[in-house]
């Protein structure tokens, strides 16, 4: 039997594409519903009836938790699950919820206030990446090198930043490299090291830089065991910085893009997803 899968999502992106594109030689009818013509409640949305389950990869900060709350109190299976969402959507939740894990995270400071960025800036020392509590794919994210123009860069996050906005971590500057791990249930999928390109100093896939497939690592891999065992089983896009000391979890993001890491290792990962969602299924 066929199994009906809707990517609930705010556009349909390459990694959308290709598991529309694939689904049926997978098993699966897989069809996008636009996350901003949904209207759930106390009764179910008729666009998402008669669905197996639902793949949530919104891009926005706040509607995937939402929508996947509401759905699973519906009893529509849910892939990620919505505390998983919900804990990826926020920078210091995740870190929160890892550190109390015993998962390792980069040391940080929340800024509320300038006096807070002012004395987390004090406390780390220079250079420093400030970076916003909501967001993804680099976005915002700025490196601050130089204490004259600390001040400077701290304007634009109250005079540009709208209420959650203006919540931000500061941390130190762990270099410019880091790995990224597709992982789907449990499974490393496909893992790639990236490293910052050109002027740009942020190694982030969606940004273009260069990357090399990265070979099984057992620290690598009992740090992604860890988020899986506190997120539970779903598809993850699982960010790491390598240290001196060993690697720390940056970010876990909740739809992640593959492209990148597909292209590196040659993975096929919309296999992959079939296969999970097959499993959760049956």
């Amino acid at each position: 039997m066929t199994r009906r899968v809707a990517i609930v999502a705010d556009r349909v992106g390459w990694e959308e594409r290709e598991l529309i594109r694939r689904a049926p030689e997978l098993g699966l009818q897989v069809d996008w519903v636009n996350d901003e013509s949904l209207c759930l409640g106390n009764v179910q949305d008729p666009s998402v009836d008669g669905y197996d389950a639902l793949l949530i990869r919104s891009r926005s900060y706040t509607r995937g938790g939402l929508l996947a709350t509401l759905a699973e109190s519906g009893g529509v299976p849910v892939l990620n699950s919505a505390a998983a969402i919900h804990a990826c959507e926020n920078k210091l939740v995740l870190r929160a919820v890892l550190r109390s894990a015993g998962v390792p995270v980069p040391d940080f400071r929340l800024a509320l206030s300038r006096k807070d960025f002012t004395r987390a800036l004090d406390e780390l020392g220079l250079p420093a990446v400030l970076k916003p509590v909501y967001g993804g794919m680099g976005k915002r994210v700025t490196l601050v090198r130089d204490a004259d123009l600390a001040q400077s860069v701290y304007d634009y996050v109250e005079d540009l930043g709208h209420a959650f906005e203006q919540a931000c971590l500061v941390e130190p500057y762990l270099g410019g490299g880091s790995v990224r791990c597709l992982v789907v249930g449990r499974e490393i999928v496909a893992a790639a090291e990236f490293e910052s390109a050109g002027a740009d100093w942020r190694s982030n896939a969606a940004l273009g830089n260069q990357s090399r497939a990265l070979a099984h690592d057992p620290e690598v891999q009992k740090l992604v065991d860890g988020v899986v065992d506190r997120l539970g089983e779903g598809i993850y896009g699982v960010d790491l910085f390598k240290t001196p000391s060993g690697h720390l979890v940056n970010e876990v993001n909740h739809a992640p893009a593959w492209r990148g890491v597909a292209s590196t290792t040659g993975a096929d990962i919309p296999s992959a997803i079939a296969r999970h969602l097959q499993e959760i299924l049956a």
